[in-house]
């Protein structure tokens, strides 16, 4: 198989690639732990070169279409949003053609999307092109979709086009938590032990329940180690359980004014976890596998400019 072109996920903390034949078919896959957060602007043609190097040859003549945050404003070249409203079949006419100098590679780098009403401004970058790759794998798909993550988003859509969305910062905020708050000194353990998904259970019923007090009900998860005896599984389970709960009940105005099924674009595990949480609504989901929905988009972004 012969690449004809090679796609790109530059996220803030890895990269990787793809080639893609004629058919579209993959040709190879690469990595790299060099994500933008650990570039500056004049080393991404460098990290680019020495990536796909064991792949192509030095002069190899080959388009290279990038998504994620290689387009931020601190990243490789800027890419400047697309407003929402946003349909997302243009997606690849704002990209950006970044300088690549001593190579015949021609990367482009494809634009994210930014919301600006007053008291909704919000932003994505990478997510847009999975939401058109979902489109493609999910032909006619109208309503909403959620991607779970460091920074979650929801997503009201219309085939191809994003109607609005938000940002929900479940996955960072976890993190902050576990590491950095008093919570932490509940969590010195084995956090797989049995208790856990008695944890995530009740963590998740009292996020959807009461999101409004989530700030109050995180304290249980450390007077839960103290007063009664509860385990470093059972408090992270709580923990995680009570955030994704929160979030979901938060935005139960979007699911009340759907209802419909709702796709889940993530890891498998995680989405597994939303999956819980919304059945308690009696919305049903299915999983999107977040790589393809990735490659399914930069696919769909490449046909564009054919």
């Amino acid at each position: 198989m012969k690449t004809e072109w090679v796609a790109v996920d530059w996220g803030t903390s890895n990269l990787r690639a793809w080639g893609i034949d004629a058919d579209g078919e993959t040709t190879f896959s690469a990595a790299s732990s060099l994500g933008m957060g650990k570039l500056t602007p004049d080393a991404f043609p460098g990290v680019l070169r020495d990536v796909l190097a064991p792949e192509l040859s030095a002069d190899a003549h080959a388009d290279v279409l990038i998504c994620g945050m290689a387009g931020a404003r601190q990243g490789w070249m800027e890419a400047p949003y697309l407003d929402a409203p946003a349909d997302l079949g243009g997606l690849a006419f704002g990209a950006v053609s970044p300088p690549m100098p001593g190579s015949q590679l021609r990367p482009r780098i494809l634009p994210g999307v930014c919301q600006k009403l007053a008291g909704a401004e919000d932003v994505m970058r990478g997510e847009e092109t999975q939401i058109l790759g979902l489109s493609a794998i999910l032909p006619g798909f109208g309503g909403i979709a959620v991607l779970p993550g460091t920074h979650s988003k929801w997503v009201a859509i219309n085939g191809r086009r994003i109607e609005r969305f938000a940002t929900v910062m479940t996955g960072e905020l976890f993190e902050v938590l576990r590491t950095h708050s008093v919570l932490r000194l509940s969590l010195n353990g084995d956090l797989n032990g049995e208790e856990r998904d008695a944890g995530f259970e009740a963590g998740l019923g009292a996020g959807i329940e009461a999101p409004e007090k989530l700030a109050a009900t995180l304290f249980k998860v450390r007077t839960g180690a103290l007063l009664s005896n509860r385990q470093p599984a059972w408090c992270a389970a709580f923990l995680s359980g009570l955030l994704i709960g929160a979030e979901i009940g938060g935005q139960r105005d979007w699911i009340e004014a759907d209802r419909g099924e709702i796709p889940l674009v993530g890891s498998a595990q995680l989405c597994a976890l939303y999956a819980r949480g919304l059945k308690r609504l009696g919305i049903e989901s299915r999983v999107i596998d977040a790589t393809a929905a990735t490659l399914a988009g930069l696919k769909a972004a490449r046909q564009n400019l054919s």
